[in-house]
């Protein structure tokens, strides 16, 4: 059921004003206006009904009494927005989802990587290919892959094909809701503020504004900064929202970004996602302490991922399953020993038996090669993230 439309975006976002971080140069391009006059004329692709149900899910984490799985692509491809491709995805989460119940004996709320994740951070605004230097590619909804010029100019026509893949797969996910299947909430990181911007609605129930992209936007580790347009955007709609938190943030950060994205301290608002690196877990113990302390009933999720990547001989990204395990498991008995509920995990993970990852069925860093299909960073396989649910649960 397609959800009904709602008025356009409210006028004076506060965030639209301020600085942001790892936005796409495509400002002068001729079709820019056109396509975030569409965006916002278009239907909102969440509802209302649909954020207040995910928050109250999640509010179950924030108790105590389930756990929270997040995990899907690093990077979506447009062309996997097809109804196989959705099934696909719900029903490794769902498989995923299943085991982290047998493992703890609580259920499990489901958030897929999906519906919108279409871009991506990185870490810097070119690379070079074959003696080239390009444009680093930042997702689907920005630039192509391909290592051509005219593939990996920032074209803000991607915005509407990503609108519409979303679309398509949130249909495919409420096919699967409606019949009483696992049908997960979507959630992808709010990075590229002119598909986000045009996308916040005014309730028709609460009056109030909302980010109708998705059920769950996140901000990463790059794009947290308090005086910065990411936060003010999540700070000023009604969804649950997540932060990223890196080895690098004090308690001090994330106590403030606590009181910006969680200033009633409600139950279910907020979701902190750890991504600290294997080794440096213990920087989590100090910020976890600071956040309890002012008050903020958040979720705590671990990203053992982020933190760990490392690269083959042959200059691939790679993650070592070990590692993240590792990470996963120094987590939990961190947030246990300071008698807080490990909320869950997020993991990026695909749906084929993969080869990006070693550990688990890909013995080492040679067998990397053989099935590295992923358009950003390396993924754990399915057989592989359930080898680190059951070791962390």
């Amino acid at each position: 059921m397609r959800p009904a439309i709602a008025p356009a975006t409210v006028d004076g976002s506060p965030w639209e004003s301020l600085p942001a971080r790892e936005q796409p140069d495509w400002h002068g391009h001729p079709d820019r206006r056109r396509n975030l006059a569409e965006l916002r004329a278009s239907p909102p692709l969440v509802a209302e009904w649909e954020i207040a149900a995910a928050h109250r899910a999640i509010a179950t984490v924030a108790a105590g009494d389930a756990r929270l799985l997040q995990a899907g692509d690093c990077a979506e491809s447009l062309a996997e927005s097809g109804p196989a491709a959705t099934a696909a995805k719900v029903a490794v989460l769902a498989d995923l989802g299943d085991l982290v119940t047998r493992r703890t004996g609580d259920a499990v709320v489901l958030f897929g990587r999906l519906a919108g994740q279409y871009a991506k951070p990185r870490s810097q605004p070119t690379e070079t290919v074959h003696g080239v230097e390009l444009p680093v590619f930042r997702g689907h909804l920005v630039n192509a892959p391909e290592p051509d010029p005219h593939a990996r100019a920032a074209d803000p026509r991607r915005l509407i094909e990503a609108y519409r893949a979303s679309a398509r797969v949130l249909a495919g996910l409420r096919t699967h809701r409606q019949r009483g299947d696992a049908g997960p909430w979507a959630s992808h990181e709010a990075l590229v503020l002119d598909y986000e911007s045009p996308q916040v609605r005014r309730g028709e129930w609460s009056g109030e504004r909302y980010l109708a992209s998705t059920h769950l936007p996140w901000i990463g580790e790059r794009t947290r900064q308090l005086d910065h347009a990411h936060v003010r955007l999540l700070a000023s709609v009604t969804n649950p929202v997540a932060c990223k938190v890196g080895p690098g943030a004090t308690p001090d950060d994330v106590v403030a970004l606590c009181a910006a994205l969680d200033p009633g301290r409600t139950p279910g608002r907020l979701t902190l996602i750890a991504r600290m690196g294997a080794e440096r877990v213990g920087a989590l113990a100090p910020i976890a302490r600071a956040v309890r302390r002012a008050g903020h009933p958040v979720v705590w999720l671990c990203d053992p991922m982020h933190g760990n990547t490392v690269r083959t001989r042959s200059g691939k990204k790679t993650r070592q399953l070990a590692t993240m395990i590792r990470e996963a498991s120094r987590f939990r008995a961190t947030v246990e020993g300071l008698g807080l509920h490990p909320g869950g995990l997020h993991l990026e993970v695909a749906t084929t038996e993969v080869t990006e990852c070693v550990g688990g069925p890909v013995p080492d860093e040679d067998a990397v090669g053989g099935r590295y299909e992923s358009l950003c960073d390396p993924r754990l396989n399915p057989a592989q993230a359930r080898e680190l649910i059951r070791c962390v649960f």
